[in-house]
């Protein structure tokens, strides 16, 4: 059954008709017991039989936006419009949101259009705000063909007159970038930036793009660029939304009188507001009794605990809410059984197959013939439609899943503080050199090479040293990431100080890698238990999981199954952020190993996440038949010695404790599985007793500290492990706020959190006034129970504190910014941080995702001093920091200071100095190298042995132009980063989707960047000959041949020498000094270059 089915049968078989008759004969009608989304059914379905348009006026911006996504779903897209209030926060008209403003803008503008009917949706803070009128919006619209004339010049004056922002790339609506003849907008007026590329002065082409990868998305034939119409400085006239309104268009409203409240309260506070005009405040909102005036010429729908038009014309829907069934699958098959003996059709809603194949296999193993009617679109709330015997229930309400609607993706810069902000070098950044060590990064320098120019990297070492780097070797730069963003000391050129700083460090790593591969070797070796397959039970625990897993989580939970399903004992860690969904791959993994009759021990460092683990294995596991227990410093010593016996007995499964798990005292009767959380935090005598342990029995490992995928690399031969990069994909974003310290906002945001049952983080980073800070909370919320914890307090008394707060025994912790990372407060939903401007992006990042656990909306306060007063920097961290309230995907992990946590964690503390000295991605390849040649050398009995390992690198050096020109692309960093991007690809699909963008962000390709791109080619060809270095210099091409001995056996030098005796005029081999080199004439082109190298691969001969 498809979505517009279910329409047609709700349309014929429910009161709506009966509501349609009403709708012809008068002008106001109220509806009552229609709950869940039948509202956006009644809607759509008024939709398609009047076929007019409708204004739904809700209470809030959140319902409003479940109300749209469940239109969509229903009608398709393009029929319903949400229009935003244009503000950051509301009633604060000089707080401006930009994708707000947006999208408020593209609504505007369409519904000016009438094209068509349509359903517009908003709530009270949007619709009291005035809007430009369609006459302005032409006016102020530039529109552009293809195939026209163009003058580059009027529309950069145009954009300036309009307060649009000239920047390298757009990434934000009121933004273009001219880069020769690609003109890059973003209107207002459009979900993407549009691209105009001009052939001369006419259009070429023009499409719309992403601003994430800032590749084209699609074709268009014209388009409209608009300013930002809410911008009072330009468009002093703006009418009311109900001047644009069409007088036939029906008002449905639901809850009407709180709206009306929300309108007034905003009016009063902005009235008192300083420096806000009454004139400001007549041109720019409509009064509720205005609006209500206005409403009463339409047809009008209501419903809600208080009518405000009330009428005798009352249809009953007699539509009930879904039941709550609480993952309780007997509650649902009653339910479902109930609905068939009275003739009710059970429908179930979802937005992923998987769900429903749940349902279909929880409803098998136990033997119930049940029948249901699949959707494969989601709804927000379920309903039970009486009068037409139909019961439309959501899957995500039956396993009590958080569902999110789905909104226009944010494209913020904020997305790109990823990777590429972090990692790009900037002018005085350190680098370090494979060969040099650490300089300093001084930007990109054009050098004459025999005649030509070509592009280096320029950095500058001790004594003023200069060091030049060819383009085609930037894979030996990387930018030096130290401890704690320490300054490193310069190197000279030309000493021995850090080639011995890098023996001594691969010295040291080796001794580490050794031991996790001696490991490794060990635990292949052993026999181990082979779980048994999932069973009925395992499937409903999974299906009862609050959230949709996400790609990473997915493959971690498969990985661990086959692990403990093989023969072997499983030893993987499982890396994530905190709140990633690691514990739920340790539940599955615990629940798995129960269901074969084994026992579970979960060891972790503290006391209270010993308690945390706890109550979560307790709240997951409570339907099925599983015993839990814990043991820690709080038990006592009649509680411990029940516990003891009880896990000798085999009478508890799974068993969660501190290190005193690990004692000798304690035998279990057959454990199956480890779980250690947080291991790097464990001491050395406790990590020997795992050893110990580990060796015959499946362990998982959780931790919490990101490990970089380039690290992770290194281990993969001596650990196996699984990296959760990506947040649970419904979770709630946290509405983040950033305010000047204000005592009354802070009063109001704990007493709403305490309103709601909830707990309060407040962040404030200086020990010596910490307690001061705490009484001024006790004084304002004299109700809240408040307490102190910081790092001067002993390990246990910051515990205890810990401890209190997670029971509940507190509703506010007063802390610097050691609250313990792992630590997982569902209940505690806002977090305040004071002197927000201290802290670095990846502070308040990790700071922030300590609330927003749960399906509850949770909030950031984010205190600082007036925005003028700071610096550039703390400017924008923290207008990043608030627009960007998603979780975005990876954007913890690219945090630099996480990545040498990482290092430091998973490979030992002792570490760090070496990471300091040489820096982090130097240390990463110093320990590549180490575990390759362990893997080649001591331990080659363990890894398959391949007869010549193609060449690792190859060098260029060449007198043809190979570059980018600084007329193609201008920002320095930019190019700087396509350098690197085109270093890294290792194909010729990603080398084409690369030259596919190039063309597209910067026009057509220049012969320089046509030559470098085949340089590309040129070194793949030449690795795989046998090369480590190629010299194309005066018509000649020297190749330098590998020193692998090896090498001279293989296949690949057989061909050279067997082309070689074919064609002796071609080409000469030379020996100086044990280097084998080969020579050849009449090289004019990289194509000639390229030609002969596949030529000397293959053995074709040249006629």
């Amino acid at each position: 059954m498809n979505v517009r089915q279910v329409l047609e049968h709700f349309c014929s078989s429910s009161k709506l008709p009966l509501l349609m008759d009403n709708l012809r004969a008068y002008r106001v009608s109220n509806i009552k017991n229609a709950y869940g989304s039948s509202l956006a059914f009644i809607i759509a379905g008024i939709f398609l039989k009047s076929y007019k348009s409708i204004f739904v006026i809700l209470s809030d911006a959140e319902e409003a936006g479940y109300f749209k996504s469940d239109l969509d779903n229903i009608l398709g897209e393009n029929c319903a419009y949400l229009l935003p209030d244009p503000n950051i926060r509301s009633f604060e008209p000089d707080k401006i949101d930009t994708f707000k403003t947006q999208k408020r803008v593209e609504t505007i503008n369409i519904i000016s259009k009438k094209r068509k009917p349509f359903i517009l949706i908003s709530y009270p803070e949007s619709i009291c705000q005035k809007v430009v009128s369609e006459s302005e919006i032409n006016n102020s619209m530039m529109e552009i063909k293809v195939g026209e004339k163009f003058d580059i010049d009027f529309l950069i004056e145009f954009l300036n007159e309009y307060n649009f922002q000239r920047t390298d790339f757009v990434y934000e609506p009121g933004q273009f970038s001219v880069r020769g003849g690609i003109i890059d907008v973003f209107s207002y007026s459009n979900e993407y930036p549009y691209r105009i590329e001009l052939d001369g002065a006419t259009i070429e082409s023009l499409r719309t793009f992403d601003t994430y990868s800032q590749l084209s998305v699609a074709n268009l034939a014209f388009a409209g660029i608009i300013p930002n119409i809410s911008e009072n400085v330009i468009f002093k006239k703006k009418v009311s939304i109900w001047d644009i309104i069409e007088s036939d268009t029906l008002i449905f409203l639901k809850d009407f009188d709180l709206s009306i409240n929300k309108i007034k309260d905003g009016i009063i506070t902005l009235s008192e507001k300083e420096g806000f005009s009454k004139t400001e405040l007549v041109n720019s909102f409509d009064t509720p009794e205005f609006i209500r005036n206005r409403m009463s010429n339409h047809t009008i729908i209501e419903t809600g605990s208080n009518i405000v038009f009330n009428t005798d014309q009352v249809v009953d829907f007699n539509i009930k809410s879904q039941p709550v069934f609480d993952k309780k699958f007997e509650l649902l098959i009653n339910n479902f059984t109930e609905n068939e003996h009275l003739g009710i059709q059970n429908i179930v809603f979802s937005e992923t197959g998987k769900q429903l194949e749940r349902l279909h296999s929880i409803f098998e193993d136990i033997n119930a013939h049940i029948t249901f009617t699949p959707v494969y679109i989601g709804i927000s709330k379920g309903f039970i439609d009486t009068t037409g015997k139909t019961a439309y229930y959501t899957e995500h309400q039956i396993f009590n899943k958080f569902y999110k609607y789905k909104t226009q993706i944010r494209y913020t810069r904020s997305q790109s503080l990823t990777l590429r902000e972090l990692r790009d070098l900037v002018p005085g950044d350190y680098v370090v050199h494979i060969d040099h060590g650490i300089g300093k990064f001084e930007g990109l320098q054009k050098i004459e090479m025999a005649g030509t120019m070509q592009e280096a990297v320029r950095i500058r070492y001790k004594n003023d040293d200069l060091l030049y780097v060819n383009i085609h070797s930037l894979h030996k730069i990387s930018k030096y990431t130290g401890k704690d963003g320490a300054e490193p000391v310069l190197n000279k050129l030309g000493s021995d100080a850090w080639q011995n700083l890098k023996r001594k460090t691969k010295s040291k790593v080796k001794d580490i890698a050794r031991d996790l591969i001696k490991l490794y070797a060990l635990r292949k070796a052993q026999p181990g238990f082979s779980f048994s397959n999932d069973n009925y039970l395992l499937t409903e625990l999974e299906a009862s999981f609050i959230y949709e897993e996400t790609p990473d989580q997915a493959k971690a939970i498969e990985d661990v199954k086959t692990d403990m399903q093989s023969p072997h004992p499983m030893d993987r860690l499982i890396c994530g952020d905190v709140g990633f969904g690691k514990t739920e791959v340790a539940i599955r993994a615990a629940f798995k190993a129960v269901c074969d009759s084994k026992q579970v021990a979960i060891l972790v460092p503290t006391t209270i996440l010993a308690q945390q683990h706890y109550r979560t294995f307790k709240e997951r596991l409570q339907d099925f038949p599983v015993k839990i227990d814990y043991l820690n410093r709080f038990c006592s010593a009649k509680k411990q010695t029940e516990t003891i016996k009880n896990i000798a007995e085999g009478k508890v499964d799974i068993i969660i404790s501190t290190h005193k798990i690990l004692s000798k005292k304690i035998n279990f009767k057959d454990l199956g599985l480890l779980i250690i959380d947080e291991e790097q935090k464990f001491g050395v005598a406790n990590k020997d007793r795992l050893k110990e342990l580990k060796i015959n029995v499946d362990t998982l490992t959780l931790t919490a500290t990101p490990i970089p995928r380039t690290l992770h690399f290194s281990i993969m031969g001596a650990r196996d492990l699984s990296i959760i990069n990506t947040p649970p994909v419904n979770r709630q974003s946290v509405n983040t706020t950033l305010h000047t310290f204000n005592k009354q906002i802070l009063k109001q945001a704990i007493e709403n959190e305490l309103k709601r049952g909830g707990q309060i983080f407040f962040v404030h980073n200086r020990v010596k006034d910490i307690e001061e800070m705490a009484l001024q909370i006790k004084l304002l919320c004299p109700q809240a129970k408040v307490c102190v914890g910081h790092g001067r307090l002993s390990g246990d008394e910051l515990e205890d504190v810990m401890l209190k707060f997670v029971e509940g025994d507190f509703d506010v912790l007063v802390a610097t910014n050691i609250i313990e990372s792992g630590l997982d407060i569902s209940n505690a939903n806002t977090i305040i941080i004071n002197n927000a401007h201290f802290f670095g992006l990846s502070d308040l990042h990790q700071m922030r995702g300590r609330v927003g656990r749960s399906n509850i909306k949770a909030y950031c306060i984010l205190f600082s001093p007036p925005l003028h007063t700071l610096n550039d920097e703390a400017k924008r961290r923290l207008k990043a920091i608030e627009e960007f309230s998603d979780l975005g995907s990876g954007f913890n992990v690219a945090m630099r200071d996480l990545d040498i946590r990482g290092a430091g964690n998973l490979l030992g503390s002792e570490q760090s100095g070496f990471i300091a000295d040489i820096g982090f991605d130097m240390y990463h390849k110093i320990l590549d190298e180490a575990v390759r040649e362990l893997k080649e050398t001591e331990f080659g009995e363990l890894f398959e042995k391949k007869d010549f390992e193609k060449i690792k690198d190859c060098q260029i050096e060449t007198d043809f132009d190979i570059m980018i020109p600084d007329n193609y692309v201008r920002n320095i960093s930019e190019r700087l980063r396509l350098y690197n991007e085109l270093a890294a690809i290792e194909n010729n699909e990603d080398l084409l989707i690369f030259e596919l963008s190039l063309e597209d962000r910067f026009g057509k390709i220049p012969v320089q960047v046509a030559n470098l791109l085949k340089s590309v080619k040129l070194k793949w060809e030449a690795k795989e000959a046998g090369f480590e270095k190629i010299i194309m210099k005066k018509g000649k091409l020297t190749g330098i041949f590998t020193q692998n001995e090896n090498y001279f056996k293989s296949d690949n030098f057989g061909k050279i020498i067997e082309y070689l005796r074919h064609n002796p005029n071609e080409m000469s081999l030379k020996q100086t000094n044990e280097i084998l080199s080969l020579r050849c004439e009449n090289i004019h082109s990289i194509n000639d270059a390229l030609k002969f190298i596949k030529n000397l691969k293959t053995n074709e001969v040249i006629n």
